[in-house]
């Protein structure tokens, strides 16, 4: 029987996130669930009682850089390899017009979307390079494909997912001599707090789809754009 695989999850209390830990829970992996607030976060205590010894719970503010250095060591301390790194959390800033952009706004969202998971990748390296087929997983979104960019909306969210897909790239390289692949997928417009009840997809739908497909695929990733069906996806 295969042994379980360690796989980090950031922005683990909600939407996509908590999917993310509630679907590896059920495939028997062990799951370090990062959020800002654990003491809050009821659903994810709720899978630890029902997941003894698969779950566990850190405190991390990605935007934070000491919260990370005290995630990534409790990681550390707790693990001694990470099989995959999924990169979730992120903040969509709601109303933003042009003529009226707030650039504080801007340099969070950069600091959260961005910054964050380049950091976080960084940091894990060493331990993702001991993992199974290791792999950091970037949740990035059409909004960040230039060369689909429409109209004007969103623009600090899809500023920051354009700038983390060619992080994605610049990780690729740096990681690809320690055997770790790096992947950015659009996970959907998925029916969560931040895309919304008008989404088509549900967050179970648009997980089981990105779970499948990097199960799916031989390679680990070399810094590919792609859609939760494994589809290339423009920059």
């Amino acid at each position: 029987m295969k042994s379980a695989r360690t796989i980090v999850v950031t922005g683990a209390n909600r939407g996509l996130g908590l999917e993310f830990t509630r679907q590896l829970l059920a495939r028997g992996e062990r799951v370090v669930a990062g959020c800002r607030q654990p003491g809050h976060a009821d659903a994810l205590t709720e899978l630890a009682g029902a997941h003894p010894g698969h779950l566990h719970v850190a405190p991390l503010d990605v935007a934070d850089a000491r919260s990370r250095q005290a995630f990534v060591a409790e990681v550390a301390a707790s693990h001694e390899a990470v099989d995959l790194l999924v990169n979730n959390a992120g903040v969509l800033p709601a109303g933003e017009k042009f003529g009226a952009l707030d650039a504080d706004v801007l340099e969070h969202t950069l600091r959260v979307n961005t910054v964050a998971p380049l950091m976080l990748a960084q940091a894990l390296a060493p331990l993702l390079a001991k993992g199974r087929k290791p792999r950091v997983f970037n949740l990035s979104s059409r909004l960040g494909a230039i060369a689909l960019a429409q109209s004007f909306g969103t623009p600090s969210y899809a500023i920051s997912k354009a700038a983390l897909n060619m992080a994605t790239v610049q990780m690729a390289h740096a990681l690809k001599p320690m055997g770790i692949g790096v992947l950015a997928a659009s996970p959907g417009w998925v029916r969560t707090e931040m895309g919304g009840s008008n989404a088509p997809v549900t967050a179970s739908e648009s997980v089981r789809d990105l779970l499948d497909m990097l199960d799916r695929r031989e390679d680990l990733g070399a810094g590919e754009f792609v859609g939760r069906d494994g589809e290339v996806l423009p920059w």
